[in-house]
């Protein structure tokens, strides 16, 4: 049950921090806290938010069974970062190790799929056969905000895919505003339903602002973090959708006790761009200047790389390259969404492999080529910064 108590129309924490529950009671009172997760995994009925957000999802996903809503002139700056070619590399290919630790779990390469998707019939299928895939490969797999999954119990077998991938390292997904107004007992019974491992917390207020049913209210989102970190007993893992985080955000969160980032940059799928085209179009000029708006994937990866945070370089990686690059500049995973969901359209299970497996392969052809037998070499590999990415570390980062 939730221990949080009410008062008036809200609700309150009753210890000393007392963090507002913005959302009114009867949004939530009888469909989630107050109620078994049980019933139907799909069918009628379901409440008008989840009606809602489920059409969301659906509208989110079609882009991707083509080109997707990709960055219209940025990039992400991983191109600015130049690993140096060793010629006499003095090793075998297959001697290349790409394992590494991520939130205390050892992961067979320094992969992981972003969420993406949940809510609907279709993307049941897909997380199932995607986290599928990752768990062989031992890599890690992120689903899609489990919003309407909160607004609607029955909607948990979208996400559920513990019986088609056991040991994957499997993250949840919440938004920060759904957070500052989910009493903590329910987020953590959402994460049992679905055997989460970890918490991912995403932030997005540019896609809000474009959303016409978007958020407005961003305050209390920083102390919601605090007691997930402080109350949840799992990793919690911060990370943007697609338009950076900063390095002065980066220090709010580890001040808050935050120990893995997931930096989203810039020069992947722009989800400002994503609601732009659920609209019709980008007849609005205000909204669609901001298309390609926020910080490089490259540029937020230099801003955090000294903070001591777990991170997840993701906004852009499409090769095997890009995840070298990524780890050159810090990063401890690399982390893909837009490929992978793509290729699911393209072919299912087995082109997903193929990209996933192609990535890796690219890594490690890029580990042989600076003479790396690890991940620890290709971090202290010699590289050169050039472009946008040398001008913005001159101004923002410290020597």
């Amino acid at each position: 049950m939730c221990d949080f108590a009410r008062d008036g129309r809200k609700w309150y924490h009753p210890g000393s921090r007392r963090r507002r529950c913005l959302r009114r009671v009867e949004e939530w009172h009888g469909n989630c806290s107050r109620r078994r997760w049980s019933g139907p995994a799909w069918g009628d009925g379901l409440s008008d938010e989840a009606t809602k957000v489920e059409s969301r999802k659906q509208e989110h996903l079609a882009p991707f069974r083509g080109d997707g809503v990709p960055s219209r002139g940025a990039t992400t700056w991983l191109e600015c970062v130049h690993l140096v070619h060793q010629a006499l590399p003095e090793q075998h290919a297959d001697e290349v190790d790409v394992s590494t630790i991520f939130a205390g779990r050892p992961f067979s390469a320094p992969l992981f799929v972003t969420g993406m998707t949940g809510g609907t019939a279709e993307a049941a299928a897909i997380n199932r056969g995607i986290a599928r895939v990752a768990g062989r490969l031992g890599i890690g797999f992120g689903l899609g905000s489990q919003r309407a999954m909160l607004a609607d119990p029955r909607l948990a077998s979208t996400y559920q895919v513990r019986d088609a991938a056991p040991d994957v390292f499997l993250a949840g997904n919440i938004g920060g505003t759904q957070l500052a107004s989910t009493p903590l007992d329910q987020v953590r019974e959402m994460l049992d339903r679905v055997g989460a491992d970890a918490l991912c917390v995403h932030l997005n207020p540019a896609q809000e602002m474009v959303q016409p049913e978007g958020d407005r209210d961003f305050r209390g989102v920083s102390e919601a973090i605090e007691d997930a970190v402080r109350g949840l007993g799992k990793p919690v893992i911060v990370k943007e959708v697609g338009a950076g985080i900063s390095r002065e955000v980066a220090e709010r969160l580890r001040d808050l006790g935050v120990r893995h980032l997931d930096v989203a940059g810039v020069g992947g799928t722009s989800w400002v761009g994503a609601e732009l085209v659920r609209r019709g179009g980008d007849p609005d000029p205000e909204a669609a200047a901001y298309w390609d708006w926020g910080i490089p994937t490259a540029a937020a990866l230099a801003e955090v790389a000294d903070l001591g945070f777990e991170t997840i370089a993701s906004g852009g990686i499409r090769n095997g390259l890009d995840v070298a690059r990524s780890i050159a500049l810090g990063a401890t995973l690399a982390g893909t969404a837009s490929p992978v969901i793509q290729a699911w359209f393209r072919g299912g299970e087995q082109a997903v492999a193929d990209c996933l497996t192609g990535m890796i392969d690219g890594l490690k052809m890029a580990m042989v080529l600076t003479g790396s037998r690890n991940l620890a070499d290709l971090r202290a590999a010699p590289r050169v910064i050039t472009g946008g990415l040398l001008e913005w570390m001159r101004q923002r980062v410290k020597p």
